[in-house]
């Protein structure tokens, strides 16, 4: 007699349930099972493992793999052959717990009920974070090492406490900043990804400040905090250096360029003589003369003397 599968626990029930393309009125849709529809929202949207997402419902690895990949499969139906998609039934339970720290991922029933909670009260009542050295606010969000934090109620600071964040990158800020409970963040410069998973976790973000800490919270009740969120991204993406420059000349940014200026923006291993491109030579040449003499400033490794290697032109 087959094991009677164990029930998958999600977060809470989606909020639409039906997705159809113009016109199909009357076809037969594709039924998405809930705890698919979790797997999807943990996996593709969170950008969580499979590991993760098992212990997060509580089910095997394995099961969580082939949940996901059913999901997928009718996501992918119906997109492609125009079908309607419908999310309802499985064999599934609701979470129970009483906060998002008991749960081992962002549980969304939880910060979307606190968003709601937030958009109602402003900035009555509210937890404010902000990456901090020495109470001013540090400008590199992933990499601060405390976070500050405001209790604020009826407007005014009621207590503050400051935590250590360690400088782990965004990922580990933003689940310790939930983990804290935390609804509003004020904050200097930040990369993309971090913007994506504070807006995945609800938590406001109020970008490229400077400064006092306590100063920017106080404009922050009054309504007069500056929100530049673009500018705070410029140049923080991914500045597309994946190699190791240990030459002198050799790039800055996020390789191991020990002894470089920063900004080159290369993607290999930039030596004395090559050009600070990103590709790599379609002739396989260590001495090639595709471009003639002199850099360009194209993508390729210049593995020759003066030459780029590129072998694009």
């Amino acid at each position: 007699m087959p094991r009677p599968s164990r029930c998958r626990r999600v977060c809470c029930e989606p909020l639409v349930r039906l997705f159809a393309p113009q016109g199909t009125e009357g076809t037969e849709p594709v039924v998405l099972l809930v705890e698919e529809y979790e797997a999807i929202r943990i996996v593709d949207l969170e950008k969580r493992t499979h590991d993760q997402c098992a212990q997060q419902m509580q089910i095997s690895r394995t099961t969580a793999t082939e949940i996901y990949e059913k999901a997928r499969f009718k996501i992918a139906d119906a997109i492609v052959n125009g079908k309607p998609l419908v999310i309802e039934g499985g064999n599934y339970r609701i979470c129970q717990e009483s906060s998002c720290c008991a749960c081992p991922g962002r549980c969304r029933r939880n910060t979307v009920a606190r968003a709601a909670a937030q958009e109602n009260q402003g900035v009555s009542h509210m937890k404010i974070a902000m990456p901090v050295k020495n109470d001013v606010i540090f400008q590199h969000f992933g990499m601060a090492p405390n976070f500050k934090i405001y209790v604020v109620q009826d407007g005014a600071v009621i207590s503050t406490e400051t935590i250590a964040a360690g400088g782990h990158g965004h990922a580990a800020v933003v689940n310790l900043l939930v983990k804290n409970a935390v609804d509003c963040v004020i904050c200097g410069g930040l990369g993309p990804g971090a913007v994506q998973s504070l807006a995945q976790a609800n938590i406001r973000l109020y970008a490229g400040n400077e400064g006092d800490c306590d100063a920017a919270v106080a404009s922050l009740i009054a309504g007069t905090l500056e929100n530049n969120v673009e500018a705070a991204t410029a140049g923080r993406g991914h500045h597309h250096c994946h190699g190791h420059g240990h030459e002198e000349g050799g790039c800055g940014c996020h390789g191991h360029h020990g002894h470089a200026e920063e900004g080159c923006g290369c993607h290999g291993h930039k030596q004395e003589g090559e050009c600070s491109c990103g590709g790599h030579c379609e002739c396989g040449k260590e001495e090639c003369d595709c471009h003639g003499e002199g850099r360009c400033g194209c993508h390729g490794h210049g593995h020759g003397h003066g030459h780029c290697g590129c072998g694009k032109h």
